[in-house]
């Protein structure tokens, strides 16, 4: 089996080509839109079967996956859930040897979350099926990136070249941050703001990974020193799940690291927010839900919201997966 790069897994953004992004699955996104607007869901993975596997925690990521595949026609045969107390994982079962039963039923594509980094990469050693890596503890959540960077296209002219980007808050621990940067090193002209406290810095393996691509970033603990040079403003929860302190995102001595008012005062009239996510506080909700800049959940008018993205992109997704 072929697939995108000659690789049949989805594990992490670098394996996915700007050409795969722009010719295949953005454009088979833009369709699916069309299509949801119509309320015309076709069925072309009929007969196909998927396995979501969330032994993470997980709200619209699994959402979206199940909710893709049954309006395009398929069959989720096997759902479980972090915490889930009939999961065999909960009773000590590796990674691997679950996979590895499931690719004993013959299954079409696992769908899979965990707490761990380097669980997705375990999974595809054993699988002749497909693997989604659907986030794998602090390391990379390549579906995520893959909606967001549809996100921006949908929302600027320019597309994604020379797109000013600022990552805010838990840059170190957030794997929507990861992967997302992977992806943005793959186009023209970009620039990335890491905005984080000292002990949240972004990590080398991501550094070294724009400077290879030639990309220009900056790091700093204000977001409101480059507001107003930013195109895209991305902010992101603190991973306390994942072992990371809370701090007073509004404290300059540590790090302002939330979006509000004053951030909206110098920001660009034609920015947008997002967020992956749930949003716990990062994001001053009374004065930003309103804005038109605010994209993350619902939007004004004809605009499309990042969430509504995810489910497009997710279908699309899907599609190319189980049809290669």
């Amino acid at each position: 089996m072929r697939l995108i790069n000659d690789v049949k897994h989805v594990i992490e953004a670098q394996q996915l080509s700007r050409r795969f992004l722009d010719n295949t699955l953005f454009p088979l996104a833009d369709e699916e839109g069309l299509r949801f607007v119509r309320r015309d869901f076709h069925k072309p993975l009929t007969g196909k079967e998927m396995v979501s596997l969330f032994v993470g925690e997980s709200t619209r990521t699994r959402a979206r996956f199940e909710i893709a595949m049954r309006r395009l026609g398929g069959e989720v045969v096997f759902s479980t859930e972090a915490g889930d107390k009939f999961s065999s994982i909960a009773k000590g079962e590796s990674i691997p040897d679950t996979i590895t039963i499931f690719d004993e039923y013959g299954v079409d594509v696992i769908v899979l979350r965990s707490q761990n980094k380097g669980d997705a990469l375990l999974a595809a050693g054993v699988s002749s099926i497909p693997i989604i890596n659907a986030g794998d503890g602090p390391g990379q959540h390549p579906t995520q990136a893959l909606l967001d960077a549809y996100t921006i296209r949908r929302y600027r002219k320019e597309g994604i070249d020379g797109v000013a980007t600022a990552f805010i808050g838990d840059v170190q621990g957030g794997r929507t941050v990861h992967s997302l940067a992977y992806i943005l090193g793959k186009y023209e002209g970009v620039k990335i703001y890491f905005v984080s406290p000292e002990d949240r810095r972004i990590g080398p393996n991501i550094t070294d990974y724009l400077k290879e691509h030639g990309v220009e970033y900056h790091e700093t603990n204000d977001v409101r020193e480059i507001a107003s040079k930013v195109d895209v403003f991305y902010q992101t929860r603190t991973q306390v799940n994942l072992g990371t302190s809370t701090w007073d995102r509004s404290d300059p001595n540590h790090g302002y690291t939330i979006i509000d008012q004053s951030v909206l005062a110098t920001a660009k009239s034609d920015a947008i927010i997002m967020h992956p996510l749930p949003c716990l506080g990062e994001i001053n909700r009374r004065e930003v839900d309103d804005d038109p800049r605010a994209v993350y959940i619902k939007t004004r008018g004809e605009r499309v919201s990042q969430v509504r993205c995810g489910l497009f992109v997710t279908s699309a997704l899907l599609q190319i997966i189980l049809s290669a």
